[in-house]
């Protein structure tokens, strides 16, 4: 969901604020009713009033919002911040507030919060010493894979040239060098005459029996362009068979995300983890 860079900006910071409690709140039927910059509400004043994150939340006939504010700051809020939000709630007639702070809260910031019922949550970066020994990553799924994979292959057993001779290949690019030279001048890559057998064992597909073919090329000479071999070539005889096996796996994949943000709501004592792309866990022992 979110593609991040690791560098927070304050912009970032409302929108992550924004995603967190849309998400959260999903479940429970919390809505986002307003967010950033254009997100205004009228006092009894008469005066606006910008707030960057507003939630709606329908409990049976009655409608509750809560005014979200975030202070990506490098100071901690304190109980100015507090007593400025609890002013616009009173003007405004919002049921709740929440303050999000990215460098946490003084102390009478805390107990301004505490005393007005607004919510107070420390989001920020995620540090080395909030591991604890855990790994810096979410774990978000396992997957099991069982695969069956059963191979039926035309299978070359043999390739003999004549005269007591025969070609032995360990591996399929062993094919690749040689040249057959007919008595015409044409070259012919051997490998033509492998995949014509391999067609026709294809084709009989007979399990039951080897399959032999003969190659009739009189007067012609089988060359290797890395050797510089050249022999004398009247007939290539291909001995093969159509083989059948089984190579079925177990695979196990953990798929993990990179832990990226802390989130801290004090007053609840509840504590979640944000990853990289926007998976939010709780950590039930905190």
């Amino acid at each position: 969901m979110m593609s991040t860079t690791n560098n927070l900006d304050w912009k970032t910071y409302e929108s992550i604020t924004k995603y967190i409690y849309e998400t959260l709140g999903r479940q429970s039927g919390v809505t986002i009713k307003g967010y950033g910059s254009t997100c205004k509400v009228q006092g009894k004043s008469g005066l606006n009033h910008q707030i960057d994150v507003i939630t709606s939340h329908a409990d049976g006939s009655n409608t509750y919002e809560t005014a979200i504010e975030c202070k990506f700051w490098k100071e901690k809020v304190n109980k100015d911040v507090v007593m400025k939000l609890a002013q616009i709630l009173e003007d405004t007639g919002i049921s709740k507030g929440i303050i999000v702070s990215k460098s946490g809260f003084t102390r009478d910031g805390i107990q301004y919060a505490k005393h007005k019922n607004i919510g107070i949550v420390h989001l920020r970066e995620y540090e080395e010493k909030d591991l604890q020994g855990n790994s810096h990553q979410i774990d978000i799924a396992t997957l099991d894979l069982n695969i069956k994979i059963h191979r039926t292959r035309p299978e070359i057993t043999s390739i003999a040239i004549g005269a007591n001779r025969k070609i032995e290949i360990k591996h399929e690019f062993d094919y690749f060098p040689y040249i057959v030279m007919l008595e015409s001048g044409n070259l012919i890559p051997f490998y033509d005459y492998v995949n014509d057998f391999r067609k026709e064992i294809n084709r009989i597909n007979d399990k039951t029996k080897p399959f032999i073919k003969k190659y009739k090329i009189t007067g012609s000479k089988l060359i290797n362009n890395q050797t510089g071999e050249n022999l004398d070539l009247d007939e290539i005889l291909f001995s093969g068979q159509i083989t059948e096996s089984d190579d079925n796996r177990n695979l196990k994949y953990t798929i993990v995300d990179k832990v990226w943000l802390l989130i801290k709501s004090i007053f609840e004592g509840r504590t979640f983890s944000f990853s990289e792309n926007g998976l939010i866990i709780e950590h039930k022992n905190v």
